[in-house]
């Protein structure tokens, strides 16, 4: 995949680049992101240099994760990243990818993750013909349930000891968001020249 650059009405959202560095390891000092995300603990300038420079251009190039760095139009301050995860599934029968984001201290509370990660989540329907995105997070994990919500997906449950985090298994939270989830849109949109395969029928069980 040849990275893109999507825009919202407060952000873009683009790849990073080598310059985001330390913003990135500013960041990730806040001990929130360690706790709930799978960032190194303790976080050093060499860790963000090796996200911006080698893991990001590396994930796009593989399509194993479109990482995306936030970033406010106003100012071009870090706000934080989003992207799709686990892209395995991506290009098989499933469609399938997993969304996730961090958002820096200092910019929460704004609106900014929902924004960011929307514009997202429609890119990966319209363009990338996904059909299921899930959300998974450690539970307990509150904020990250909150935006999901917003978002529009729906809790599916708990899956039991499925998260292995410093020798100890966690219980992981799931929920799932799909095209028809998103008001006017049933199915994967496709923009002008887009050239997917047609939508997978749906059979939901009627119980």
């Amino acid at each position: 995949m040849e990275p893109v650059t999507l825009t919202t009405e407060r952000l873009v959202l683009r790849p990073f680049e080598p310059s985001d560095a330390p913003a990135v390891h500013a960041a990730c000092q806040d001990p929130g992101i360690p706790r709930w995300t799978s960032v190194p603990s303790p976080y050093g300038v060499g860790d963000a240099e090796h996200f911006v420079g080698t893991v990001v251009p590396g994930s796009w190039r593989d399509d194993t994760a479109y990482h995306f760095a936030v970033v406010s139009r106003a100012d071009g301050s870090l706000v934080g990243a989003t992207g799709l995860v686990r892209l395995g599934r991506l290009h098989t029968p499933e469609r399938q990818a997993e969304l996730g984001y961090w958002t820096a201290k200092e910019h929460r509370g704004r609106g900014y993750t929902v924004e960011a990660a929307r514009a997202v989540l429609r890119w990966a329907f319209r363009e990338l013909g996904v059909e299921r995105l899930e959300w998974h997070a450690e539970a307990g994990n509150e904020a990250s349930r909150a935006v999901a919500r917003k978002l529009g997906f729906h809790m599916e449950g708990t899956l039991r000891a499925q998260l292995v985090r410093g020798g100890t298994r966690r219980d992981v939270w799931i929920g799932s968001l799909l095209p028809s989830d998103l008001p006017g849109e049933t199915a994967p949109a496709r923009s002008a020249g887009t050239r997917l395969p047609d939508a997978t029928p749906y059979l939901p069980f009627p119980g």
